[in-house]
């Protein structure tokens, strides 16, 4: 199988965060997803930052690459972290989240250094700085090292992104100005999908990367969005893949998995406290406001693209990496009972395919129909084959709610451009 990496989650010492966020619980919930590499979030906060430290050893020499000294899961770690930027300008207050990948402690210590006059770097794992702008933070952590990589963190939601339709930006070299010639990726959030971003002819010279901003190490989370490469954990370093993202070369990056982007949080427009939601055409006949109690609709993603696009539905720009829709397995087999994604039968299904074999991933992408059969029952083995040819459909999040996934047979998805999918729907005797 191809290295899976997920750069963007947060740890323990983040607001809102399972304290299973430790390293040895996102070890151990890599192990069962089928992830390979693991950012390792929120390395400007002092205590885990002591943590990484202590617990931490590189697995070769300048590598970049670390381990767990101790312990019996194979997880391998790179340093990551999401910062915040809040900058007041004439045009109003711009704001911005970043991701941060580091090659060594060392590095990191620079940049903590020079953050901590900045801001207060233990009041959350995702500091917070005022008065900062996109381009301050990108030329500060250049400045320290050039082997960094920064890039927009969830390009699109609405709130503390690069083009979400109340960040003040329209475009990444609006959000970066002088320093957009360093920014060589984005993060394109649950809410949207590579196709979606393809749409937008400023955004080919970016690598786009899907990560899981997971705060828990389930398998229904993290990893939920991840990257495929083509390297083994031995000999992967930070160089190699830096060297992968920037150039963007298929024979390294292989795709990206992404959820239906209709499960994002944000995809269509809505207002959550009167429960209404609807697609971009209605929001624009209704003005933005909710029909409800006529306060303002939050504008998703959908909405967003559609407004910066400038290339119709379906365009591939040439050489882009492809990508793989997948749900994750509970999410799949909850739609599939009608239970609550936290229920005990929901939970004993889908972990014992993981225990049966090896982990989600390999559930979710490679086990055939036949096998599947044996260890489930019909419904939940078509329903995993339906849903490796990204023909679930789900009801779109909006306003900070997820999608939610349904199950309805003989509704085949039409396929999405670049979606490494089957060509055409199989049934389950397909796979005996």
């Amino acid at each position: 199988m191809p290295l899976f990496c997920d750069f963007h989650f947060h740890s323990k010492y983040s607001r809102a965060v399972s304290p299973s966020m430790s390293l040895e619980g996102l070890a151990e919930g890599a192990a069962r997803k089928g992830l390979g590499l693991l950012g390792t979030g929120d390395f400007l906060h002092p205590l885990w930052f002591g943590e990484l430290k202590r617990k931490l050893v590189e697995t070769e020499a300048g590598s970049g690459v670390f381990r767990l000294k101790n312990g019996r899961f194979a997880a391998r770690f790179i340093l990551t972290n999401e910062v915040s930027t809040i900058i007041s300008t004439p045009k109003g207050v711009k704001k911005a989240h970043h991701i941060i990948h580091a090659p060594s402690f060392e590095i990191v210590e620079q940049i903590s250094d020079r953050l901590s006059k900045m801001g207060n770097l233990s009041a959350d794992g995702r500091p917070m700085f005022g008065n900062t702008s996109s381009a301050q933070m990108a030329e500060l952590v250049f400045e320290t090292s050039r082997d960094c990589l920064l890039y927009a963190a969830h390009c699109w939601t609405p709130w503390f992104s690069a083009l979400g339709s109340n960040s003040g930006y329209d475009s990444l070299e609006e959000c970066y100005e002088d320093q957009v010639k360093n920014i060589r990726a984005l993060e394109t959030g649950m809410s949207s999908d590579p196709a979606m971003n393809w749409r937008v002819s400023s955004l080919d010279k970016f690598a786009l990367l899907s990560n899981s901003d997971s705060h828990s190490p389930y398998p229904w989370r993290l990893g939920r969005e991840c990257n495929a490469f083509n390297f083994t954990a031995d000999e992967v370093t930070f160089g190699k893949l830096n060297d992968a993202i920037i150039k963007k070369g298929r024979d390294k990056f292989l795709y990206t998995v992404e959820v239906n982007p209709g499960y994002g949080k944000y995809h269509f427009d809505g207002h959550r406290l009167c429960g209404f939601s609807c697609a971009p055409a209605e929001s624009k006949r209704l003005g933005g406001k909710c029909p409800v109690c006529g306060g303002k609709l939050t504008i998703g993603v959908q909405y967003r693209v559609e407004e910066l696009a400038d290339r119709p539905d379906g365009f591939v720009p040439p050489g882009a990496i492809p990508f793989k829709t997948l749900l994750p397995l509970h999410e799949v087999v909850s739609a599939v009972m009608g239970s609550a994604l936290s229920s005990k039968k929901v939970m004993e299904t889908a972990d014992s395919l993981i225990n049966v074999f090896g982990n989600e991933l390999n559930v979710l992408l490679n086990v055939e129909g036949g096998e599947l059969l044996k260890h489930s029952n019909e419904q939940i083995a078509e329903a995993v084959l339906l849903n490796r040819e990204g023909k679930i459909e789900v009801r779109p999040g909006f306003d900070g709610e997820y999608g939610v996934p349904t199950i309805a047979k003989g509704n085949a998805r039409k396929k999405r451009p670049g979606n490494e999918d089957s060509k055409s729907q199989k049934g389950l005797q397909d796979y005996f």
